[in-house]
């Protein structure tokens, strides 16, 4: 056979073996990076529920830290930013006097720290900073939006809290139950947090349970509670579940209900109703690099007030998208 010739073939075979080389480092390696979005809204349940937690967006960016404890399977560091706004039941001009919960917004930046355990308990610590009132920018948000939806005016924002600083702590921790009775399609947790600050404060406890069309991954590794982002490599991995997470809430405080804890200056402010039944259930479904899920989510009567007999218990809907990255 010719040189030429000889060399040629050479050079494919060592061009072929570098491109299966790159490929197998590429899809070898694991993502540790996730990007994505939060949005909240209760159009996503019906076009008549719109009252109460009407809005929320947060964008989060969470990857994976070093790890030396054994008895953790993977610790993740994230980051926040996020805006919730809340309205009375009626935003229409008629009843622009005629309010069952403040007019306000939360307008927040979140760090935070997770340890997910060999054992599939689950610790997750975070720290906000922000603001309510008019530098939420809850307002010019809503009623910017709705034009451009095309969406009924909103009247009222001029009731709406006046600006407090935020400061809050939260902590949550899932404890897996019945370890030993494994089921690949099925589990239990119990779960309970608390939220510490100047804008919330109370615990909730309760149970959460997962129900596999698919394999169930391990806590450390599924999408319930954010741990999908991993070291190794997962090739060709699928969840599909649904999940429901009933809880029983005592809130101590919300400023979004009853004005900043140093002043009195708002305009209109509630007592809250401290014990409720809260519920949360949906699907959640992750193929590869893709993480997406809906959750309909139910809130028990919150606050008291003059026109209480208007107030009640209130749901929104939740869709959630991820993309994990090296």
């Amino acid at each position: 056979m010719p040189l030429e010739k000889l060399i040629i073939m050479g050079s494919k075979n060592i061009i072929f073996a570098f491109l299966i080389l790159t490929a197998s480092l590429t899809f070898g390696q694991g993502k540790k990076t996730e990007i994505g979005f939060i949005s909240d809204n209760d159009l996503y349940t019906s076009s008549k529920n719109d009252m109460y937690y009407t809005n929320g967006l947060e964008l989060f960016y969470r990857f994976l830290s070093k790890n030396d404890n054994e008895k953790i399977n993977k610790k993740i560091t994230e980051f926040r930013i996020g805006q919730y706004i809340y309205n009375p039941r009626f935003i229409n001009k008629e009843a622009v006097n005629v309010n069952d919960r403040p007019f306000t917004a939360y307008l927040f930046a979140e760090a935070g720290k997770s340890f997910f355990y060999q054992s599939e308990s689950v610790l997750k610590t975070d720290f906000q900073l922000g603001f309510i009132g008019p530098n939420a920018l809850g307002r010019e948000t809503q009623e910017g939006f709705h034009k451009i939806i095309g969406y009924k005016k909103v009247y009222g924002w001029e009731n709406q809290l006046h600006n407090a600083f935020a400061v809050q702590a939260h902590v949550m921790y899932s404890k897996k139950l019945f370890p030993s009775k494994h089921n690949d399609f099925a589990d239990l947790h119990w779960q309970s947090d608390a939220n510490l600050g100047t804008i919330f404060t109370g615990v909730s406890t309760g149970f959460m349970t997962r129900i596999g069309f698919k394999k169930l991954l391990p806590i450390y590794d599924s999408n319930m509670h954010d741990a999908s982002v991993s070291a190794s490599a997962q090739p060709n991995i699928r969840e599909f579940y649904f999940y429901a997470m009933p809880s029983v809430n005592y809130q101590f405080y919300d400023a979004t209900i009853e004005g900043s804890m140093f002043n009195d200056t708002s305009p209109i402010t509630f007592d809250l109703v401290p014990l409720r039944f809260n519920a949360e259930f949906g699907l959640k479904y992750r193929h590869n690099n893709f993480n997406m899920s809906y959750s309909f989510i139910y809130r028990g009567r919150e606050l008291e007030g003059d026109v209480n007999d208007t107030n009640r218990g209130y749901f929104y809907g939740s869709i959630r998208m991820g993309f994990l990255l090296r």
